[in-house]
């Protein structure tokens, strides 16, 4: 398993090469970055700065949709990127969530995410495609294609994701919906006639190390709500029957979501979040509970287990996880090579 951060471009520029400096130093693979840009910074210049800043490092927005950034610029900025980065650049896109809702816009369809996708890879290869009439075509670009990991909750995303993806992002740690998920994950790949094993799954959650619970519950519980967005989205499209009594038992006393406190420690959009939420969508508590936890999302299929770096004392969790948890999984590494 590979460990990765994503971070909210709500810090200043300057941490945020910090962040990725250190998190490479820490023996992280991936900086991942949220892309909402009405909430926060514009994440693709400070995308640049974190690649201009590391050497080994995989970038990405973790995630953008197709509704903000347009196919030909989106293609171009990765174009762009895979020659100021040396090629390691990745996309994670989906539907769309905070940077389309808190303009009071709905998020777009699988139909047009899908069409997205292969115009991107098309243009990051140097290809021709046909765009509002013309044709279009990136006549500069080295011809590297980014890897695309498509987010997703419901069977028909999942299915999308296996269909097209190079990788599936999940947010949440919790192995048995991870589990439900890959399923449908599966069936997408064989419909499409792909290898299921070349699909990366990512986990993506906060974590907090403490062996106060309480406390540790207090930092993510913000995590659980931002999911309840998707969920409740989810409900208002599937029969009860078709979705886990886990995934969507705990948002019946769910309020209303102001966007304007996305993702922010302490939030009154938590509210309603149980602590038996918060135990299962995060990783909270001492060491060992941490890497219990991570080797059954490892079991349950998990290639990339993805820490939403933005709780509070993001430097003390990247120095304990490069202390205490990475070292037993680059000895995984180097026994299996």
């Amino acid at each position: 398993m590979q460990f990765g951060i994503t971070l909210k471009p709500d810090i200043s520029v300057e941490r945020v090469v910090a962040l990725a400096k250190q998190a490479e130093e820490c023996g992280f693979a991936y900086g991942w970055m949220f892309d909402s840009h009405v909430l926060w910074k514009e994440c693709f210049p400070l995308m640049t700065l974190m690649a201009a800043n590391t050497k080994r490092l995989r970038i990405g927005p973790c995630v953008t949709n197709p509704a903000v950034r347009d196919v030909t610029v989106c293609a171009s900025l990765f174009a762009t990127m895979n020659l100021i980065s040396g090629g390691r650049m990745e996309l994670g896109i989906g539907r769309g969530d905070s940077s389309r809702r808190v303009l009071g816009k709905k998020p777009t369809t699988l139909e047009t995410m899908e069409e997205f996708i292969r115009d991107f890879r098309a243009l990051n290869a140097g290809q021709t495609i046909p765009y509002e009439g013309k044709d279009a075509r990136l006549t500069w670009t080295n011809s590297h294609v980014p890897r695309v990991w498509v987010a997703g909750y419901g069977p028909k995303a999942l299915r999308c994701a296996g269909r097209v993806g190079d990788g599936v992002i999940l947010q949440f740690a919790d192995p048995d919906l991870i589990a439900w998920c890959v399923g449908f994950v599966r069936e997408g790949a064989k419909e499409a006639g792909r290898d299921f094993s070349k699909i990366e799954i990512m986990s993506a959650a906060p974590v907090w190390v403490d062996a106060d619970l309480e406390k540790c519950r207090e930092r993510v519980r913000w995590f659980p709500a931002l999911v309840s967005n998707h969920v409740m989205d989810l409900i208002s499209k599937y029969k009860p029957e078709d979705l886990p009594e886990a995934l969507i038992s705990y948002v019946r006393n769910r309020g209303g979501y102001d966007y304007q406190h996305h993702c922010e420690v302490g939030s009154d959009n938590a509210n309603f979040v149980s602590d038996d939420a918060v135990d299962r969508f995060c990783l909270v508590g001492p060491v060992e509970a941490h890497r219990k936890k991570l080797e059954r999302l490892r079991e349950v299929g998990v290639t990339q287990f993805n820490i939403y770096l933005m709780c509070g004392e993001e430097e003390k969790t990247l120095e304990t996880y490069h202390r205490e948890i990475l070292p037993k999984y680059k000895s995984a590494a180097n026994v299996s090579g």
